[in-house]
């Protein structure tokens, strides 16, 4: 009798990073960003229609930043299956810390003439605070149910205390009036442009970055934990640790986000920290394709541009929209805007 032969384990293979498609994507994404983008801003007169204005460029700038907040979300929730409520922390650290950053870049330039930002001359401060020399560093042990809830009210405890105007950090007003950054003056058509090219470059980074992640093995197990976290347990794996450390690398993406927020947008205040900031990178997520990460993306451009829209002709119904937006996402459109998309296609991909 013939004995058939035992199976074997087949050497684990990862999934080719992009597809050619997405690969011809991406090509063109980088066009725009480094050379279209450029050319439109700099080179082509401004009664042209085929001029990128200074706004244009200063408002996609920033949703560029949004969007890397929205992968980093997809990372943490759409991959692992945990919500988190407290990115709009990271974000806004992140901008701190290139806010002190720039400030110290401004010196004898600003309307006192110190060493010292104006806020601390008006307040009477000697020197600069030794945590103006430092880091910022998050850590967290908490798990379970409630986990988004303590996020949240991490969050709001910390826009708290950057209201206070002892900590050093501007209180309300925050940093603001930023003049140069590496010794360049950052109000220059070419600075800002440079600052666009950067955040477009750092977002499809951040992608590759993702996509790299998900298909590796560690990214088989973040997704294993996120069907059956009991399951992964039982197989021997420390669960804790796998969430931990995405949950961290998501918090690191946000904090960049911010960085590079910061020196285009020329403010940073407490109120970046506000819980409802939060909330607004998860219904980015939500709206774009949980999961997806290309849906997040997307999410936060159409979310982002329908608020530049809507806060012009109808700044009072803003919130409004936002919220019925999540829940008819939640209710009708569970798999976003990417799920729509496949389920209009047939796509599977």
């Amino acid at each position: 009798m013939n004995q058939q032969p035992s199976p074997q384990l087949l050497p684990y293979q990862s999934a080719s990073l992009l597809s050619v498609n997405g690969w011809r994507g991406f090509i063109v994404a980088l066009i725009v960003i480094c050379v279209i983008a450029p050319v439109s801003n700099v080179w082509v007169p401004e009664n042209s229609p085929f001029h990128l204005s200074d706004y244009a460029v200063a408002l996609i700038g920033k949703i560029m930043c949004y969007a890397i907040c929205a992968l980093a979300m997809d990372l943490v929730w759409g991959i692992a299956g945990v919500l988190s409520l407290g990115h709009g922390l990271f974000f806004a650290l992140g901008g701190y810390m290139m806010g002190m950053y720039l400030m110290r870049q401004i010196g004898r330039d600003g309307n006192y003439h110190s060493d010292l930002p104006d806020f601390m001359v008006f307040l009477d401060w000697k020197a600069l605070p030794w945590h103006w020399f430092g880091f910022f560093a998050f850590r967290s042990r908490i798990k379970g149910v409630y986990f988004s809830i303590i996020t949240q009210a991490l969050t709001f405890a910390a826009m708290l205390l950057f209201f206070r105007n002892e900590t050093g950090f501007g209180g309300n007003n925050g940093f603001t009036d930023f003049k140069r950054i590496l010794n360049i003056p950052i109000a220059t058509q070419s600075m800002r442009m440079m600052l666009f090219v950067l955040t477009g470059m750092c977002l499809l980074g951040c992608f590759l970055m993702a996509r790299y992640i998900v298909q590796s093995k560690y990214g088989r197990v973040l997704q294993a934990i996120r069907d059956a976290e009991n399951r992964v347990m039982f197989c021997g794996y420390s669960t804790l640790q796998y969430k931990l450390s995405i949950w961290t690398l998501s918090a690191v993406m946000c904090g960049v986000a911010g960085a590079l927020y910061v020196p285009q947008v020329g403010i940073i205040n407490p109120s970046e920290m506000s819980p409802a900031n939060s909330i607004e990178i998860a219904i980015w997520t939500a709206v774009g394709g949980r999961g997806t990460l290309i849906g997040p993306i997307i999410g936060a451009f159409l979310v982002n541009g329908a608020k530049s829209w809507l806060t012009v002709v109808a700044p009072s119904i803003w919130l409004y929209f936002l919220g019925l937006l999540f829940i008819a996402v939640t209710l009708y459109l569970p798999g976003g805007v990417i799920g729509l998309i496949k389920k209009l296609t047939g796509s599977r991909a």
